[in-house]
């Protein structure tokens, strides 16, 4: 009699509604990469719930494997009043494609030009604190209007005007307002002497990392494999992805996206490798701004061993 292969499950919370930094995932699952590995992965994306959950705070209720954020998360749930062992095990690109964006003005031609505007947050710890010390680097006092809207509308109070400014992916938002002819000028952190880190990371319990690590292995395995596909078979990868990106960001193009993608995927020798000194140089900003005053160690925060061939 034949054997039946028992699949292992393992979930995934997105970071946001499935976009190009997602595509690894979707291909992953869909041309059978995680399948082969013999693992049944569930893609969850924050829509569900919108958003009444983070995906990091899932990981730590124990509602999925693993979860996309920003490496700031990792730094605050091991530093919160009762922390959590968060660990970031993967980073989704080599360099931040990411920047404050803003609606496109005389009067806002740099970060100081955002005193006395508003900001839509995220509301994630430091966020906010981040875009302050932006505009005081660039001379401003910091005085922003911080507004919180719903999470999956902050797009939208940019598109019509109703926000200033937020943080977004120049590789997706940012090409969605260049085909929609929104004028938006952006302000990258390290332009104005943030060393900001690594975003979004694939997050996991550090309980988690140890007694499952043959089969995160494995995970991490198919989902560099999918990101790797993305890059050869740019045509196809695109047609996987289309058929989950919602219906409000149908009119992005998606092979501009992954174009401004690609290289920040990094290679098949370092996908997914988070380097210590990046790392510690965007956590030593975070004490020497008082914006984080517990001292925490660089090797809690990550990990590349799970990536190394078992």
């Amino acid at each position: 009699m034949r054997k039946l292969l028992i699949m292992e499950k393992i979930k995934i919370a997105l970071d946001w509604t499935p976009n190009i930094n997602h595509i690894g995932f979707f291909i992953a699952n869909g041309k059978g990469f995680f399948a082969d590995q013999g693992l049944a992965v569930e893609i969850i994306d924050p829509s569900v719930d919108n958003y009444e959950i983070t995906p990091a705070k899932k990981v730590e209720l124990g509602e999925v494997d693993f979860a996309l954020c920003p490496l700031e998360s990792v730094i605050s749930y091991q530093t919160k009043p009762q922390p959590f062992a968060l660990k970031a095990v993967a980073a989704i690109f080599q360099e931040d494609l990411s920047a404050i964006a803003v609606r496109s003005s005389d009067s806002i031609t740099s970060p100081k030009g955002l005193d006395g505007k508003t900001y839509a947050s995220y509301k994630a710890r430091y966020e906010d604190e981040i875009v302050k010390q932006m505009i005081r680097n660039d001379g401003g006092t910091g005085s922003i209007e911080v507004v919180y809207p719903e999470k999956l509308g902050i797009w939208e109070t940019i598109v019509n005007g109703s926000i200033d400014s937020t943080w977004i992916f120049l590789n997706w938002e940012g090409v969605e307002a260049e085909s929609e002819n929104i004028p938006l000028t952006y302000f990258k952190m390290r332009d104005f002497e943030i060393p900001y880190s690594y975003s979004p990371v694939l997050v996991a319990s550090e309980q988690n990392i140890e007694s499952k690590s043959a089969s995160y292995r494995k995970f991490l395995n198919a989902l560099k494999r999918g990101y790797q596909f993305c890059k050869e078979h740019p045509t196809e990868a695109i047609e996987i992805l289309a058929k989950f990106v919602p219906e409000t960001d149908k009119s992005i193009d998606l092979g501009k996206a992954l174009a401004e993608s690609e290289e920040a995927f990094g290679s098949e020798e370092d996908w997914g490798i988070m380097d210590a000194d990046n790392v510690t140089e965007f956590l030593n900003w975070l004490h020497k701004n008082e914006l984080e005053t517990q001292k925490i160690a660089v090797s809690d925060l990550f990990t590349n061993e799970l990536l190394q061939s078992s």
